[in-house]
């Protein structure tokens, strides 16, 4: 998916599922004396949790009101989703969600919640490529080197991820459906400890994000191939894409969008998105989402939605073409 397709206009049939209907009566914001809650399905200190707590405070200041960050992590932010789908329509409960979202459409078929229905985007907030890394001692130095190695020694390359599901997982998985080949899946209970055993050698390639990997690139421990997004990342502008090193087409990014509970009238909505967005341009959260890999967007509702419609329906195929099971 190109970047030209996630921000291009999209019909009223592609957004219906995302729709919303304001009643008549909705006041222009919610009420000033109550804080603005932000559910986080993830822990504190996470990756997500970064990025929410580098955009709350400056929020709160366009929104002249608290904002306040509820971290409501398990079950892969199936509970912390849950909540927000399911709280009062009336602009004081707003959800942070990533990747997983679009996933678990697909993985999980049982949800507490429909994630067409329940929940509208406000604003797609950031992306966030991924970057494909090995270990030095990997006969590999571009991803053509790779492809071919791989198709040499078929399922003997091990690529570790942050568990199965999740978007190192079936960033990699895409790759290899792609690309025709075949490797070895190594699933570990987190990014952390799936990074460390690439360095250690335990495995040999990862799809980690950029803000884990880069010291370890600087510092020779691992070797960055290519980066997954659709057009080389800020932060290593001298890596190239997947796409420009010899898969077409490919694109495989993380992604951060607020939400909030469907029914919420569209004049708190427009109000909201208008103080996220003054909330994106300020440099200082820009910076501080930069340096950490992730790419500012800020788009429109319509877009945004379109987006999400694009992101479940991408994830569904890989999921099923890969025979992905949740844990």
């Amino acid at each position: 998916m190109s970047s030209s397709r996630v921000f291009a206009a999209c019909s009223a049939a592609v957004l219906a599922p995302f729709a919303w209907h304001a009643p008549a009566h909705a006041q222009a914001r919610p009420g000033a004396d109550r804080p603005v809650r932000l559910i986080v399905p993830y822990p504190a200190g996470g990756g997500t949790d970064i990025v929410v707590r580098a955009l709350s405070q400056k929020l709160a200041e366009n929104l002249g009101q608290h904002v306040v960050v509820d971290n409501r992590p398990g079950a892969g932010s199936v509970i912390g989703v849950d909540l927000a789908a399911k709280s009062q329509p009336d602009g004081h409960t707003l959800l942070f969600a990533n990747l997983a979202f679009a996933i678990n459409a697909t993985l999980l078929p049982k949800l507490p919640y429909d994630p067409h229905k329940d929940l509208t985007p406000i604003t797609l907030v950031a992306i966030q490529p991924h970057i494909l890394v090995v270990h030095p001692a990997l006969q590999a130095s571009t991803v053509k080197e790779l492809i071919a190695l791989a198709r040499q020694r078929p399922r003997q390359i091990n690529y570790a991820s942050s568990g199965i599901g999740t978007g190192p997982h079936l960033a990699a998985a895409m790759f290899a459906s792609m690309t025709a080949i075949e490797m070895t899946h190594v699933p570990y209970k987190g990014a952390a400890p799936a990074l460390t055993d690439v360095i250690g050698a335990h495995a040999q390639i990862m799809f980690a994000t950029l803000v884990s990997a880069s010291s370890h690139v600087q510092n020779a421990r691992l070797r960055a191939l290519a980066v997954t997004s659709a057009k080389r990342a800020q932060a290593v502008p001298a890596v190239p894409t997947i796409a420009e090193a010899g898969v077409p087409n490919y694109e495989a990014v993380a992604w951060y969008v607020l939400l909030a509970r469907s029914g919420t009238p569209a004049q708190l909505l427009a109000r909201i998105r208008e103080a996220t967005s003054r909330s994106l341009s300020d440099p200082g959260v820009r910076e501080r989402l930069n340096n950490d890999g992730a790419e500012i967007v800020g788009n429109t509702p319509d877009e945004a939605a379109r987006f999400l419609r694009s992101e479940i329906a991408r994830w569904g195929a890989v999921i099923r073409t890969a025979g992905v099971k949740a844990e």
